[in-house]
């Protein structure tokens, strides 16, 4: 498998390339050559996590140097669970039912926090630290892998990558704008991790680490590449997830799961996209977004106008150009078929605490805010009378935003002990101008 540019003008790569380098020389996205087809009974007798995962990124990696360890990287990355369950029928229960007496709800949720950092950015973060410990390089010069983080996946990179030989990575965060503990976890790991705390937002986290990504005189010194979605080597591996709870519905049920996702950088809603488009036994895709009105003005017919980012309840959204819209289209060139495929809407965040304390309050089910704005989109559709089967993306454990959630339920979060193990350590980021040249004299300091 060969991986081109969404620009078009860099040579096609192959997959350890394509890993390696985060972005294209070109500046655009790398994105698959072409698309393998599949069907249910590709996956039959497949189980795990592991096992579909595999499976499902064979033709992938196919005559590249990581694919005969790729059953390994699966095992090593995904040692954790995603499991998909019901919830209580939400509102109106009438809708949200299918026919006949004592029959399960057509509302699931799909739950992505099991993972170290307690975020669904773990998935993503351990296949790519994994594949990139295996790939051959200059020892004397470790690889830099820069993130720029909106809350949870500077933590998932870091804690992916800590103490990995020949490997370093810098988190950039904006300061102020992330919860606490989202904040402490990008702090605590030190060694071959440091975490800058940018006077900005995360617009400007990104775009500093686009701008050294881009940058060649710099890359000749110090070796960079991405962890963020834009990093085909994150954003692959997450289609697995899909891929198992619709393969796992279409088996019980014989239909295909629809789901609502959570989204901010479109990473996680790509991967989505991709394993529909693969034919894997998905239905429709919603997008549901926080106060950040980029994607739900396009899908409702307006033109795609990135804007400076809001500052909201679901932080890890506060996104106002997100970077795989470019993907998105060179996936659906067509921009009325685009706008055909998926829905996206904002929510609010009177919205986002009102879903928190309503949900609990109704069926003791406590949710982050992130998790909360795909509820309250799935609320918005039943009202519409949408009956079909969904799944909720359900992208962060709720404690990990525990000021937020506490108050609306009126009790405290249990803490993960994954999350309370790094909650007890010791945390420190060093301060940053929202500067490129402060960025590059950080860069230059670096010890090892």
């Amino acid at each position: 498998m060969k991986y081109v540019s969404t620009r078009g003008t860099s040579p096609a790569v192959g997959l350890s390339a394509t890993v390696s380098a985060g972005l294209a020389p070109d500046g655009g996205l790398y994105v698959p050559q072409h698309f393998p087809r599949r069907v249910p009974a590709d996956f039959n007798g497949l189980d795990t996590l592991p096992e579909i995962a595999s499976r499902l990124l064979q033709p992938f990696f196919e005559a590249d140097a990581l694919a005969s360890d790729l059953d390994t990287i699966c095992a090593q990355a995904f040692d954790f669970p995603a499991p998909l369950r019901e919830l209580s029928p939400l509102p109106p229960g009438e809708g949200a039912r299918r026919a006949g007496e004592g029959s399960p709800s057509n509302d699931l949720i799909l739950e992505l926090f099991h993972g170290p950092t307690a975020a669904f950015k773990d998935f993503g973060a351990r296949f790519l630290a994994a594949c990139l410990q295996r790939l051959q390089r200059d020892a004397s010069r470790p690889l830099t892998i820069i993130v720029a983080t909106s809350g949870d996946t500077g933590a998932a990179v870091a804690g992916a990558f800590h103490r990995l030989p020949g490997l370093r990575v810098v988190v950039l965060y904006p300061d102020g704008r992330v919860s606490p503990r989202q904040a402490h976890q990008l702090g605590c790991y030190g060694d071959n991790v440091f975490a800058f705390r940018v006077a900005g937002s995360f617009d400007d986290c990104q775009r500093l680490a686009k701008q050294a990504l881009n940058d060649h005189e710099l890359q000749r010194s110090i070796p960079l590449s991405s962890a963020n979605s834009i990093s085909l080597g994150r954003l692959l591996p997450q289609m697995s997830y899909y891929a198992a709870s619709s393969l796992a519905f279409w088996c019980e049920h014989g239909e295909p799961l629809n789901f609502v996702v959570p989204t901010g950088n479109l990473g996680n809603a790509f991967a989505a996209m991709l394993a529909r488009a693969l034919g894997l036994p998905i239905g429709r895709i919603a997008l549901a977004t926080n106060a950040n009105r980029v994607l739900p003005d396009f899908f409702a017919g307006g033109e795609y106008a990135p804007q400076a980012s809001l500052s909201t309840l679901a932080n890890a959204m506060d996104v106002g150009a997100p970077s795989n819209f470019e993907r998105l289209r060179w996936l659906y060139p067509d921009e009325a078929r685009l706008r055909d495929a998926f829905a996206a809407r904002a929510i609010s965040d009177e919205t986002i605490r009102e879903t928190i304390r309503e949900l609990h309050a109704r069926i003791g089910e406590t949710i982050c805010p992130h998790t909360a704005t795909a509820v309250s989109l799935l609320q918005q559709l039943r009202r519409e009378g949408e009956s079909g089967p969904w799944a909720i993306a359900a992208t962060a454990h709720p404690a990990k935003f525990e000021s937020i959630v506490e108050p609306l339920i009126g009790r405290e979060v249990p803490v993960p002990p994954a999350l309370a193990t790094l909650l007890a350590r010791p945390a420190r980021a060093e301060p940053l101008p929202a500067d490129y040249a402060a960025l590059c004299d950080s860069l230059n300091a670096l010890p090892g």
